[in-house]
């Protein structure tokens, strides 16, 4: 199964709750809480109505970064950024009861994650992306080729989420490379009719329908 998961972001007319209710609506049904830069009651305020609509959708919620959020209002999980704590460090907090993501640029990210107990890897960026600062290399179709083939080599079995800049019509060949799953943001909110474009992202990512013209 191909994996989508939605980064909620923000606009001028879309608040961080709004993009995370559109994603849910367009079918999206794991959803990540990444407020970078927004002081700690306003997150939480945000991640427990966003956990409460994940509830309803039956959607798996992450919260980006904050380890001890996570486990005061019992969301599903923590993805970790390259500046954010270790991922063995998490588990050590958080044990084996919630999922725990890692970033990654590199295949040795990818091997250092593993080994610390990572359940899934958000690799990237595909492209150049306006919603994250301090971008790494950009990868391309060549480097997640790469990062597999090194992964197979050294018998390492994880979920490689590729991230940064997708949109939907890179979904078949992201697809084809073997990859187990696309995140996105900006593309989504972006879109005339966030909620609509969502869906189409979702029928592309589960039965590989050709694009309606």
């Amino acid at each position: 199964m191909f994996n989508v998961q939605f980064i909620s972001h923000f606009t001028a007319s879309i608040s961080y709750l709004d993009s995370v209710r559109m994603a849910l609506d367009g079918g999206c049904r794991w959803i990540q809480l990444r407020m970078k830069d927004v002081p700690e009651e306003e997150v939480r305020v945000t991640a427990i109505a966003a956990k409460e609509l994940c509830r309803q959708y039956h959607a798996t919620f992450i919260i980006d970064d904050r380890v001890e959020l996570v486990k005061q209002i019992k969301a599903d999980g923590v993805h970790l950024g390259k500046a954010d704590m270790p991922v063995g460090e998490a588990r050590k907090i958080l044990g084996k009861d919630y999922l725990i993501g890692g970033t990654a640029n590199t295949f040795e990210d990818v091997q250092r994650h593993y080994a610390d107990g990572a359940d899934y890897i958000g690799c990237g960026p595909f492209r150049f992306t306006t919603t994250k600062k301090k971008l790494s290399p950009i990868l391309g179709m060549e480097g997640y080729l790469n990062i597999l083939q090194q992964m197979q080599l050294h018998h390492i079995n994880i979920p490689i989420v590729a991230i940064g800049g997708i949109n939907k019509e890179d979904i078949p060949q992201l697809k084809a490379l073997g990859l187990n799953g696309i995140a996105l943001s900006g593309t989504i909110l972006r879109a005339k009719d966030p909620v609509e474009e969502m869906k189409e992202v979702m029928a592309l990512a589960q039965h590989d329908q050709p694009l309606k013209e």
